[in-house]
Parts: structure tokens; C-alpha cells; sequence
């Protein structure tokens, strides 16, 4: 599956900067307003030295990591959610991603103007706040009206549990609240209301974007929007712009890690951000290898074997007969699917297997 992230914000606190970062697509970054006027999309490797070790050891011809897209999304301001300044078309591009990446400016700068004239991280996630709110209100009340007629008319259980769920969402959305807050704790409440992509239901990953010197520790911006998001079920990263920049002119991983070294980091922000987007959105990594290829694949935890199969092609979900799987550090330490073998490393599983991070799997089916 790939992982698709929306980088949103406010012009001018380098959202376009640290996309240029995480991607090799070069997005215009320039000092002022909607300097990015359509989205802009990039696929970011992600790191896994597990791969790399299963790659040594077989040596194929294809090595196929996971992969995030990134999605450069125009700078938001107030009114966004009304249409001002091409708000709905950037709200609209929001819609389709799994997570938002939501750039705060935590730093000052007397060289970068500030839209608002100010540096303030919280009032400028609250703006962001209020206009992906008003797009899910608009949303809401607009499904409301059809469904309840819905429901009233033919007696449809589904239209009329939809409608419960629209009303919980009305409310806490007219209360200035988002989506996610919004507790269902049904499982078919909540492919419902998956079925709305509403934005504030999205999981968000809090970037605070940092001068060079707040890099290691943050600064005063950082420590007041952690208060501020406190409450909320988010993650916070704090990230460099300016030092991945630098980061991303190294040829080799060797000047890279020395740089990071010389900054007093032990990651790159791109790898931590990467990390961070998984750990927020729950997923996980299996992998494939032999001799013709070795792939990381990426599912969500608690996934079954079945699900994981489905990944690599439906009929392998559909025709499911076991799962032949070895775990990473056996497979490392014997050094090949036949050591394993020999050595009854080899564990055969069926539907109801649940897969663990950095299981090496085998599917067979027929269909």
C-alpha cells in the first residue's frame, strides 16, 4: 500500500522547503503567497536497513522498498474553507491523502514574511484548524438532510446509523472541535465513517519547523505548540528545514551521517518524519525475497495473513491456502530461505496468522 501524506500550512513556513527535501521533485520555493499553485507530488524511499541486509544476503536483481508519497499542497489561509485564496481546490487535493503533515513556523526570521505578521505556531494551527473544520462542517450538513430522507423513507438501517454519526460529527465540529475527536468505538460506525474522508478525521503529524540552533533541543515556539496539542491524539516533530536542505546536497550516506554528526542529530528529519508518519498511521513492514527479488512491503498492524497476501496481488488474498514465514533475525542469522528450512525455522500459518514487523513471508493459494 502507499502511503500518502499532505504537507498543509500557512505561505511562507517552508512547507515547500522540507517537501523539496523528502523528495527528488523540486517544487518552487520562493518568499511569498501561493508560490505553489498545484499540488506537487514526490515518492520518498523509506529507509529500512532490514531490506538492505536481505538484499546482501540474496543478492537479486530487484531491490523494492516501501514508498511514501508526499503531497506539496498550497499554502492555507483564513477563509480557505469558504474558497478564499483557491482554498476549496487545495482542500479538495487534502481530501485524498491518509495523513496530514501540518508545517508549523517555529522560528523567527525578519527576512521571511510572515502572512499574518507575526510568528505565532498556535494561532497559525489554529487557522488551519478552523478552515479544514468549516470544510468538514459544509460536508457534514450537506449529507445530512439526504441521509435522514433516507432513512425515514425506506426504513435503510445503514442511512439511518449514518445519520447518528453525521449528528455527533455536527455537533462537535460546530463546537470548533475535529472530526477525530469524535469517539466510535463500533467498527462499522467507523467504515461508515471512513466513507466521509472527512479532513479533521485524518491522523496529523505536527512538523514545527526550526531555525539551526533549535534543531537538537527545539526552542520556546516548539515547547508551546507541544502545550498546545497536548490533548490531541498527534503526533510532533521537529525538524530543520534549512539542515535538510544542506543534508540533501551530500552524494553520499558517509557525508551525510558525518554532517548530521557535526549537528548533534543521529537521523536525518526525512527518516524521523518517515518513522514518525508510520507510527501515527500504525503501519508496519513484511517482506519478499529469492533470488529474483527482494520488496518491503507495508500493511497495517494486526493485518492477517490473508490481507498481507492481498497486498502482492487480490487472487493471493482470494485463493489463500498458508503462509510459509520466517522471522528476520532467523533468516539473518542462517542466511537463506534453505538454511532455515534445514535448520525448522520455517513456520507454516493460516488465515487467522496475524503478521509481525519484519516478517519474511511465502504465500501459497489457489484460485
Amino acid at each position: 500500500m502507499a502511503l500518502q501524506c499532505g504537507i498543509v500550512g500557512l505561505p511562507n513556513v517552508g512547507k515547500s522547503t522540507l517537501f523539496n527535501c523528502l523528495s527528488n521533485a523540486k517544487a518552487q520555493a520562493a518568499n511569498f503567497p501561493f508560490c505553489t499553485i498545484e499540488p506537487n507530488v514526490g515518492v520518498i524511499t523509506v529507509p529500512d536497513e532490514r531490506l538492505a541486509k536481505l538484499a546482501e544476503l540474496d543478492q537479486p536483481p530487484r531491490v523494492i522498498p516501501a514508498t511514501i508519497e508526499t503531497v506539496d499542497i498550497a499554502g492555507l489561509v483564513k477563509g480557505a474553507g469558504k474558497g478564499e485564496g483557491l482554498g476549496n481546490k487545495f482542500l479538495a487535493h487534502i481530501r485524498e491523502t491518509d495523513a496530514i503533515l501540518h508545517v508549523l513556523r517555529c522560528f523567527d526570521d525578519n527576512n521571511v514574511t510572515h502572512v499574518d505578521g507575526s510568528v505565532d505556531p498556535v494561532r497559525d494551527k489554529e487557522i488551519i484548524d478552523t478552515e479544514l473544520q468549516f470544510k468538514d462542517l459544509e460536508t457534514v450538513e450537506n449529507r445530512i438532510e439526504k441521509v435522514r430522507k433516507q432513512s425515514q423513507a425506506g426504513g435503510d438501517k445503514t442511512a439511518g446509523r449514518m445519520y447518528e454519526i453525521l449528528l455527533q460529527y455536527q455537533e462537535a465540529l460546530r463546537k470548533g472541535q475535529s472530526a477525530r475527536t469524535v469517539q466510535l468505538d463500533n467498527k462499522d460506525d467507523r467504515r461508515l465513517a471512513r466513507e466521509l474522508f472527512l479532513l479533521t478525521d485524518k491522523p496529523v503529524l505536527y512538523v514545527c519547523n526550526v531555525d539551526e540552533a533549535s534543531a537538537v533541543k527545539g526552542n520556546r515556539h516548539v515547547d508551546a505548540v507541544a502545550a498546545a496539542v497536548k490533548s490531541e491524539q498527534a503526533g510532533l516533530l521537529v525538524v530543520a528545514a534549512k539542515i535538510e536542505a544542506d543534508i540533501a546536497e551530500f552524494d553520499t550516506f558517509e557525508e551525510r551521517q558525518l554532517f548530521l554528526s557535526e549537528m548533534g542529530l543521529k537521523e536525518s528529519g526525512a527518516v524521523r518524519l518517515i518513522k514518525a508518519a508510520y507510527s501515527l498511521l500504525g503501519l508496519e513492514t513484511y517482506f519478499t525475497t529469492g533470488k529474483d527479488e527482494t520488496r518491503a512491503w507495508t500493511y497495517v498492524k494486526g493485518a492477517k495473513a490473508p490481507q498481507a497476501a492481498g497486498l502482492i496481488h487480490t487472487d493471493f488474498e482470494k485463493g489463500f491456502i498458508r503462509a510459509e514465514v520466517i522471522r528476520y533475525d532467523d533468516y539473518i542469522r542462517y542466511g537463506s530461505e534453505a538454511a532455515c528450512r534445514e535448520a525448522g525455522k520455517i513456520a507454516i500459518e493460516g488465515r487467522e496468522y496475524t503478521v509481525r514487523d519484519g516478517d519474511i513471508m511465502h504465500f501459497r493459494f489457489n484460485v
